[in-house]
């Protein structure tokens, strides 16, 4: 694997670093050069800390973009623990961020590291969340935190970050979690136009996909405000091939929002868009397809010109670890991904 992205290096050229937990891929060539996105790995399910380094290799040495890749760690060890939940450290880098990419699940941060991500929220500046960041927030120590409205069960925020923020929190599985796959049904000719129309500039992201289907099953989507462009719509399959044939019945008509588009107005009057999706494990990220969707996703959002087809090839090798609770590789540090 490390020959395999050294050899990309020298093709494209990138800076590797660590410091102090980041993982930090700068690129120096492509169209993404000068800007900076930071990506959070923070989940126990769907290995959120492989997913992310890969799209952070794929964004700096094939686009240009400076990545720098935060995890849920184990204070004490300095090694990535996505089971732990109430330590992230370095998202003070996300002042210098103009993407914030995030897949994060029920973590309850410290004050002193959460304010600098509720400062992003409140900046301006787009966002990319994936699968359970719907969900990416659990206040049960700190009640009194002033950023308890972020939990997912919020009443007084109905929906806390996820569906304040994103358009959508936590409501259940619409698939049968780890029965039905997904396939991803793009929104041109799909029959369900006048449900969250997109306009024209937004079909960019979609520019060059054509293929998506993951193994993870759909999520129920109830409270997706109108103001939602949707690009993508979740189609339940009857099992866990590509190849197998949709759920007949009520399941997929209508389909579920699975990747969508929308605008969030923050507490400082900014407004930032917000692309989501609710497909996005690991595993779901060996589709390159998937993977191009969130390259023209990092584009547009950062006000680039969007490719016919963006270069989604992995850096690497990536075999994911497939998705389950207690999974996760033990004993690794950002620095062992240089």
């Amino acid at each position: 694997m490390k020959k395999a992205i050294l050899s990309c290096l020298l093709l494209t050229g990138a800076v590797l670093g660590a410091n102090a937990g980041h993982l930090i891929y700068t690129g120096t060539n492509g169209p993404g050069v000068g800007r900076h996105i930071v990506l959070l790995a923070g989940d126990e399910e769907y290995r959120s800390e492989e997913a992310m380094p890969m799209m952070a290799r794929i964004l700096a040495f094939r686009h240009g973009f400076k990545c720098t890749v935060l995890f849920s760690m184990d204070p004490a060890s300095g090694e990535i623990d996505p089971l732990n939940k109430t330590h992230l450290p370095g998202l003070e880098v996300l002042s210098s961020a103009d993407l914030c990419f995030m897949f994060l699940r029920f973590r309850e941060l410290p004050d002193s590291q959460m304010r600098h991500f509720v400062d992003f929220v409140n900046s301006g500046k787009p966002m990319i969340a994936l699968r359970t960041s719907t969900h990416a927030f659990s206040y049960d120590l700190n009640k009194g935190s002033p950023y308890a409205k972020y939990d997912w069960r919020c009443k007084e925020w109905p929906g806390g970050f996820g569906q304040q923020v994103l358009g959508e929190t936590w409501v259940n599985h619409h698939g049968a979690h780890g029965k039905e796959s997904t396939r991803g049904v793009l929104r041109a000719g799909d029959g369900s136009q006048e449900r969250y129309p997109a306009t024209a500039p937004v079909l960019q992201i979609l520019r060059g996909v054509k293929d998506i289907w993951g193994p993870s099953d759909v999520y129920a989507v109830t409270h997706l405000p109108q103001d939602a462009q949707v690009l993508v719509w979740g189609q339940v399959l009857q099992g866990m091939r590509p190849s197998d044939a949709p759920v007949t019945g009520p399941k997929n008509d209508p389909m579920m929002p699975l990747i969508w588009l929308r605008e969030h107005t923050g507490e400082s009057g900014r407004k930032s868009q917000v692309l989501t999706s609710t497909i996005g494990a690991a595993v779901d990220l060996e589709s390159e397809d998937l993977r191009r969707l969130f390259v023209n996703g990092c584009y547009y959002l950062t006000g680039l010109r969007v490719p016919q087809k963006a270069d989604a090839r992995c850096v690497g090798e990536y075999k994911p670890t497939y998705f389950g609770f207690g999974k996760h590789i033990k004993g690794i540090k950002p620095a062992d991904l240089e």
